[in-house]
């Protein structure tokens, strides 16, 4: 008989082996073969075998990699084998591969009688060179380059990498250390940005500063949060492995693995094969997801690499052949702004025109007004101008010693008080970096944004009123603001690409029955910054009306519950700017009612009072759309099941809450009868009475 030990043990290892062969199919292969909630069970149930069997735990556990306090510093490394830098090739054009070819030939004394040398192409990523040991197919530490010979310890860091395996594949050698290139894709750039930009943080200059800062942090939870990626290219010290005969094996053997190789490398055969793989990434340069700023030619054969040799501490047989510079230096002639889709100001520089990157540039972003004074950009500068692939072209800093006298710093809101699209003003907190117009119902750059909103499930909930048929109202001239949707008539919509008189009638029902709702659903569609369907509720618990919140001061404001001074001055400033107040009184107009009272007033929905819980998977409902539906009528949803729960509904796989409810004699329905009883306030007559679905 095997004991309950054994098979707990046979099950954490084969749940570790099943999530590294998942995360190498999603993070390495791009092919997931599960889907997310799958795995995340999966890595639920290996985290609470290894909480209960702590005896069991493993470094090499996919559950471990990310955790631990903050360390004090990072700590030295000796390189075994000197992490050595390439050559760089300074000619950019065809010369500079014959210049490699002619020095190698040279090198190995072979004549023009000799056949044509196979060298490798690679790619030259734009990142952090790291190496990474593995002993026994366990990773135990990774470390920066530094200055070749001594680097630092990343490991706490590198470890929350998902696409760096913390247990090679296959028959691991008894060490071996795996040099390559930790970066950080576009996309993934952009999207951490972004998200910096809405938490007011820092926003960095560009993919290579990130990922070189998040490699160094500390606080291995901070590193975790920045989304890293990694190529493997070579090897460093090893023993128990036997190196293949060339670079272009080497790479199949690192991939063999589970290590991520780059797609894009070549077997060349003479100089034309380089220049012809040089021509073609050029091309590709700009589509790529990620930043390179050349490419690499080795010699494949490593038996020829021996003999070559290194000459000051650079490899003979490799180079890095680069591209043109994609930085280069133009006059900064004025700063203007564009309004973005959510009022948000962005400072662009107008330039003379310099050509970089391979297109002339004429404006560059300069982000914010804070990057601007970090900068201390100036009207009248010679500044740097950087452009890489289709990322937009950015002002990097200015030449100072160039600047000419002492010209006057930038100043966003004194430059621009007014929206320049709409004429709305402009606002900014002391704790914001982005400066925003405050006409967000009026202003034509925001248009889509805020009818999108407008229309939103949670808020006027207009089904049927998509991007595409937003984009096409808006285009056309027919929609100008949320008041517009009121008075379209079929014929206007009929003529709508891809809409049909019946489509046109169903949206024309939608949004006729969106006239009537509750003033927690007109707060949150107004699109006030910063003001969630949460706060839109307590507002209107709060105010009972429109006229009194739109009257409130900061001070009344921070009377209700979560509202500080932030979330105060967004809707004190909304409610300051008459173009809001204008679309407010036209949408009265036109109809739309909501329910109100005084102060304290709370509409009475048909879950009003009524407390439910939501477990396991509904058939047509997200969790968050049943919360909302649920709130949206008053009720209260709550996340444990007790003798005060009113309702539990319960989808599929609905575990533990369905046992407590039937325990404890709580009602169970399914969505079906939820969406019922939100639409009757009452459940169907066959479940009347009845303890459990």
């Amino acid at each position: 008989m095997i004991s309950p030990g054994v098979e707990v043990a046979a099950r954490i290892e084969a749940l570790r082996n099943e999530i590294r062969r998942h995360d190498h199919a999603y993070y390495v292969l791009d092919a997931p073969v599960v889907s997310d909630a799958e795995y995340d069970r999966l890595f639920a149930e290996l985290q609470a075998l290894e909480q209960t069997h702590p005896g069991l735990a493993s470094p090499d556990s996919p559950t471990q990699r990310v955790g631990g306090a903050p360390i004090p510093a990072l700590a030295p490394v000796r390189h075994g084998v000197p992490m050595l830098s390439i050559r760089t090739e300074t000619d950019t054009t065809a010369g500079g591969v014959i210049n490699f070819d002619t020095r190698v030939r040279n090198a190995l004394e072979l004549t023009a009688n000799d056949p044509a040398l196979v060298y490798q192409g690679e790619l030259k990523f734009d990142g952090l060179a790291i190496s990474l040991r593995y002993e026994h197919g366990v990773l135990v530490r990774a470390a920066t380059r530094g200055d070749g010979d001594t680097g630092e310890d990343v490991t706490h860091n590198v470890r929350a990498i998902r696409q760096i395996p913390l247990l090679l594949e296959g028959a691991a050698p008894a060490l071996i250390e795996v040099r390559g290139e930790i970066y950080m894709r576009r996309d993934d750039f952009e999207r951490l940005n972004a998200q910096a930009g809405a938490a007011h943080d820092k926003v960095f200059v560009n993919p290579r500063n990130a990922a070189a800062g998040a490699i160094r942090q500390l606080d291995p939870r901070i590193s975790a949060r920045r989304p890293l990626s990694f190529f493997a290219y070579g090897v460093g010290e090893h023993d128990g492995f036997e190196l293949p005969d060339s670079q272009s094996g080497l790479l199949d053997r690192l991939a063999g693995f589970g290590l991520p190789v780059c797609e894009h490398r070549v077997l060349a055969v003479g100089p034309e094969a380089l220049i012809a793989f040089h021509d073609r990434i050029a091309g590709l340069r700009a589509s790529l997801p990620y930043d390179i700023d050349g490419v690499v030619y080795k010699v494949n054969r490593i038996d020829l690499q021996r003999r070559l040799g290194f000459v000051t501490r650079e490899p003979r047989w490799a180079v890095a052949h680069k591209y043109p510079a994609q930085e280069e230096i133009t006059r900064l002639v004025d700063i203007d702004v564009q309004v973005g889709r959510t009022g948000a100001l962005t400072p662009v520089a107008r330039l003379e025109p310099v050509f970089v990157g391979g297109v002339t540039v004429t404006n560059a972003t300069l982000h914010n007004q804070d990057e601007i004074a970090r900068k201390d950009v100036r009207v009248g500068d010679w500044v740097i101008v950087r452009r890489a692939g289709d990322v937009i072209p950015e002002v990097v800093a200015p030449v100072l010693a160039r600047r000419e006298g002492d010209p006057p710093r930038f100043d966003l809101l004194a430059r621009f008080p007014l929206c320049p699209v709409c004429g709305s003003h402009v606002a900014k907190g002391d704790d914001e970096a982005v400066a925003r117009c405050t006409g967000g119902l009026f202003c034509p750059a925001q248009r889509k944004q805020a009818l999108l909103h407008f229309a939103g499930r949670r808020a006027m909930d207009i089904e049927g009123l998509g991007d595409k048929v937003v984009d096409q109202l808006v285009d056309a001239g027919i929609v100008k603001s949320p008041v517009d949707l009121y008075r379209l008539g079929v014929l206007a919509l009929a003529n709508l690409e891809r809409m049909g008189e019946r489509s046109a009638h169903n949206l024309l029902a939608a949004i006729e029955k969106s006239r009537n709702t509750t003033l927690a659903r007109v707060i949150f569609a107004l699109g006030i910054r910063n003001v969630g369907e949460a706060t839109a509720r307590d507002l209107a618990r709060h105010f009972g009306s429109l006229d009194a919140l739109s009257a409130a001061d900061c001070v009344s404001l921070q009377c209700v519950s979560d509202v500080g001074p932030v979330v105060a001055r967004c809707i004190a400033e909304f409610f300051a700017e008459p173009h809001n107040c204008e679309v407010i009184a036209q949408l009265r107009a036109c109809g739309v009612r909501w329910e109100e009272g005084p102060p304290g007033y709370a509409p009475q929905g048909r879950a009003s009072g009524k407390t439910f819980v939501l477990t396991g998977a509904l058939p047509t409902l997200s969790r968050d759309e049943a919360k909302a539906l649920i709130e949206g009528e008053g009720g209260k949803v709550s996340g444990a099941v007790s003798k005060k729960t009113d309702f539990v509904v319960a989808g599929t796989d609905a575990g533990s809450k369905r046992e407590k409810a039937l325990s404890l004699g709580v009602r169970i329905i399914t969505e079906q009868e939820l969406l019922a009883l939100m639409q009757t306030g009452a459940l169907p007559a066959s479940n009347q009475g009845d303890s459990q679905a």
